[in-house]
């Protein structure tokens, strides 16, 4: 899997990308929303969680290659996750903290959101969130998203969840 934006190359996750992904996941205020920061054994388990949804799925979270600087900036894809008590596609995503605010995550989200819509039958792909992750909603709204629910849980205590069907993509796609 290979895909490009203006700025951007999405593609499979590979151990070699541990050191990059380290950086990103262990960050406290990258990870400020999930209950805690990963350490090295969870970095290299989530490397290897999207290899097998690669293999499983044909799709899972991609690394997320900047073309300018040739580094690993983050990861963003797809993957299937439990949503209110239902298994939903999920677009994620993590982004260097010293690249915040600059679209990255938009853009490469955007890819996502279009490759799903483009190579699954999947009808609707979903974002879902702590509630206090403006970030990631704010990502979500700008790709076209709508807040859809929200609910109380044990792991982000309200979690927020925005989606876009593929009705109101291919309406985005005539603007």
């Amino acid at each position: 899997m290979h895909l490009e934006t203006e700025r951007l190359i999405l593609r499979e996750m590979v151990p070699n990308d541990f050191d990059a992904l380290f950086q990103i996941l262990s960050d406290p205020e990258t990870m400020q929303h999930y209950p805690k920061p990963f350490d090295e054994e969870k970095v290299r388990s989530w490397i290897e969680w999207n290899r097998e949804n690669y293999r499983v799925f044909g799709f899972g979270l991609w690394a997320v290659e900047h073309k300018e600087i040739h580094e690993v900036i983050g990861d963003c894809g797809v993957t299937m996750q439990n949503i209110g008590g239902k298994i939903k596609p999920e677009i994620g995503y993590h982004i260097r903290k010293d690249l915040w605010r600059k679209g990255y995550a938009k853009e490469a989200s955007a890819m996502c959101r279009d490759w799903i819509f483009k190579h699954t039958p999947f009808q609707t792909v979903y974002s879902y969130m702590k509630y206090t992750n403006v970030g990631s909603y704010s990502t979500a709204i700008s790709n076209g998203m709508h807040l859809v629910d929200e609910f109380e849980d044990d792991a982000n205590t309200i979690t927020k969840v925005y989606a876009i069907t593929r009705r109101q993509w291919l309406e985005l796609q005539e603007l």
